[in-house]
């Protein structure tokens, strides 16, 4: 079933779903199940599995002497998807990614999705590359999300990349895309963003997933402002709970967001990491609350392949 039928039937409901990573190649796939085992109680509609960029690794040839070769630590995305939907009988929401495929790449993925059964995806730009600067798309790939959106649209008309098929069994993918409440990092101003937001809307995405927040406030204002754009889709707020003080750090680093000076006094006054995720599964829990008495269609959590906090979140919310 697609994303957005589970929010039609719902009729308003709030429902509960979130995100995992693949594992690293050469570790078992029973790690992950033990993970989600926990959450199934909550009755997720979808599970999102992220997909990995590829990365350069050095291969010590001896006399000093390194070969460069590229690879994916964690491959699997697909596999992990039928995988999840066979055991737990859930849908599920491989993401596809400009960054390190070709169109003809993301077209094989696409047909294998619909060969699955599986019928959401996302579709993300991905991150430039850890030794880039910036962005670099592989040759012959989509260099934006918004064209890989229109990718997938043409495949629901039965348009492919180097052909147009007059076939009965056509693709009707459900395309979920990422949304910013406080702006892409690479976007200059949040007017800007949102602007591209709306092309990839006017594309044809179908929902929109927004990147971690831990103020509502900014998650409220950002839903305003694309309701006044014309973006009417649903906009499902994406939460990940503080677990580590290194998160002070890192998140608005890597995400370019910010932190509220409550949320950082609190993690500052505990003496350990335990303490500190019992501070982020509480402000989780009042971020959660707040949202849905606001009605959200979901509330979607990163997960990160761990599911504890996450557990203890969902059972004082759901």
């Amino acid at each position: 079933m697609k994303v957005t039928e589970h929010i039609e039937n719902a009729k308003g409901k709030t429902l509960f779903s979130f995100e995992i990573i693949p594992p690293q190649k050469g570790k078992s796939i029973q790690e992950l199940y033990d993970n989600i085992d926990p959450l199934m109680e909550f009755n997720p509609p979808f599970i999102d599995v992220t997909t990995s960029r590829e990365e350069y690794i050095y291969i010590d040839r001896g006399n000093g002497l390194l070969d460069k070769k590229l690879t994916r630590m964690r491959p699997g995305t697909l596999g992990i998807c039928a995988s999840i939907k066979h055991k737990y009988n859930v849908d599920t929401v491989p993401h596809l990614l400009c960054g390190g495929f070709t169109q003809e790449e993301t077209e094989y993925m696409l047909v294998d999705c619909q060969y699955l059964g599986i019928n959401n995806v996302m579709a993300l730009r991905g991150d430039a590359m850890k030794d880039e600067q910036s962005f670099v798309p592989k040759a012959g790939g989509n260099h934006y999300a918004v064209d890989l959106v229109r990718q997938i649209k043409d495949l629901n008309c039965g348009k492919y990349l180097h052909e147009v098929m007059d076939i009965d069994n056509k693709a009707d993918f459900c395309i979920g895309v990422a949304g910013y409440p406080e702006k892409h990092l690479e976007s200059p101003s949040l007017q800007s963003d949102l602007k591209r937001l709306k092309e990839k809307v006017d594309a044809g995405a179908d929902y929109v997933v927004t990147q971690m927040f831990f103020d509502n406030s900014k998650y409220f204002a950002f839903v305003e402002k694309a309701r006044e754009m014309g973006i009417t889709i649903p906009i499902i707020p994406g939460i990940k709970p503080i677990a580590v003080q290194r998160h002070l750090q890192v998140l608005p680093q890597i995400f370019r967001i910010d932190l509220p000076e409550d949320l950082i006094d609190a993690v500052d006054k505990c003496k350990n990491n335990a303490e500190i995720k019992q501070v982020g599964i509480e402000w989780a829990i009042q971020q959660s609350l707040e949202l849905k008495a606001a009605g959200v269609p979901f509330l979607h959590y990163y997960s990160m392949g761990k599911s504890e906090n996450i557990r203890q979140i969902a059972s004082q919310v759901f």
